[in-house]
């Protein structure tokens, strides 16, 4: 069975529900689900540590977003510390620098960047990262702030060959999205079909980023199957040789497994 390492199920997402997600996805071969919980507030990481603990087949991630590191405050990093304290809490993220919307500024993103690393130390669990238009000085703050001691995963890969290079050295994998669906991202193609086998994973980032053929609609797990799909026809592999790899990797990086 699949395994979705990053999708937002938050009520805000899907008013059906969580629940209802997940068995969709379920039905579609999805056996475990990285449920992420960032926002401007801690509802979200809330929310995901609750589902994760009454789901057997949910994890949780808790962070704070780079559009939202205005936000951080003693009250918010405290109650952070906590729930990353938590056994379903697999990782922390999302968390990196986002230039492209600057929904809070560079100084501040590094500066939160560099202390959500440090939570990740302390409770030795591994990050997961989102970098948008800032690749150079999201490498050189993982490298500078030791995230190597606990790895970790680049969510939603929208990089070339040269940075998944470096950031497998510094001891991340590789997830790819539906991006690597789409016609025009031909330099993730080239780094899903490069990329070390034990080193790759597969995600939705739902509600965002629905694959070929589901463009257009809501994202949601159960359309993991088809960024698995495409991963496998680039690397001329087969689905199930992908699922396998792919869910292997999960539970060495991430510590989840499907729950049949």
């Amino acid at each position: 069975m699949l395994i979705d390492t990053h999708c937002h199920l938050d009520p805000g997402v899907f008013p059906e529900g969580a629940d209802a997600v997940i068995e969709r996805a379920r039905a579609a071969g999805v056996g475990a689900f990285v449920a992420v919980g960032v926002g401007a507030d801690l509802g979200p990481a809330r929310f995901v540590t609750e589902l994760s603990s009454r789901r057997a087949d949910v994890w949780a991630t808790v962070g704070l977003h780079p559009h939202d590191a205005t936000a951080l405050d003693d009250a918010m990093m405290t109650e952070l510390d906590a729930l990353a304290a938590l056994p379903r809490v697999c990782a922390i993220g999302e968390i990196g620098l986002d230039y492209h919307y600057m929904h809070s500024p560079r100084e501040a993103q590094k500066d939160v960047f560099r202390r959500m690393i440090a939570l990740a130390l302390r409770h030795r669990k591994p990050i997961v990262v989102h970098t948008r238009e800032a690749a150079e000085d999201t490498l050189a703050i993982l490298e500078e702030e030791g995230a190597r001691d606990v790895g970790g995963v680049i969510h939603c890969f929208s990089e070339d060959r040269a940075f998944a290079e470096r950031a497998i050295a510094l001891d991340f994998d590789i997830s790819f999205s539906g991006i690597v669906t789409f016609k025009s991202a031909r330099a993730i193609q080239e780094v899903a079909t490069w990329a070390p086998p034990e080193r790759i994973l597969v995600e939705t980032d739902s509600p965002y980023l629905a694959p070929v053929p589901m463009r257009g609609k809501r994202c949601e797990p159960a359309f993991v199957v088809h960024t698995a799909r495409r991963v496998a026809e680039l690397r001329g592999e087969s689905v199930e040789a992908i699922i396998a790899r792919t869910t292997e990797n999960a539970r060495k990086r991430l510590g989840v497994a499907p729950v049949a």
